[in-house]
């Protein structure tokens, strides 16, 4: 058994080549080998977002506070809040954040494929994030 205690593990600034705007990342843990499983409280200050991109085997998002965004490419922007749960396929590229006026946080839940949980690729624009709203 292995317990992490909460303020063992230091919060990080999202960085700028993943995200827009302000993001703190709470690691929350690591599995050991040969667990592929991981997983981070992510929390979005408003107007602040991911860059698109892939999880090689899917991502879950459990959203624990606030109103956010996500969208998977080609589709329509949908409403998030505290409760739900998000499901990303293998491969299916898209990008989650905070609304453009209210703060979200949500876990990220992910596991390893060749020592990768991510892909990260282009920002999202302004346009593409208020698009429709």
């Amino acid at each position: 058994m292995d317990i992490k205690r909460v303020g063992t593990q230091a919060s990080g600034k999202g960085p700028a080549d993943w995200f827009t705007g302000t993001v703190r990342v709470d690691p929350l843990f690591q599995a050991p080998e040969p667990a592929l499983v991981s997983g981070a409280s992510v929390t979005f200050e408003p107007g602040a977002r991911t860059a698109w991109h892939t999880h090689p085997l899917g991502q879950t998002l459990i959203v624990t506070a606030g109103a956010g965004w996500v969208q998977l490419e080609g589709g329509l922007i949908q409403d998030i809040r505290q409760g739900d749960v998000v499901w990303f396929a293998p491969g299916e590229k898209h990008w989650h954040g905070a609304t453009s006026t209210t703060a979200m946080t949500h876990i990220a839940i992910q596991e390893k494929l060749d020592g990768k949980v991510v892909d990260w690729m282009e920002h999202v624009t302004d346009e593409q994030y208020l698009k429709a709203r």
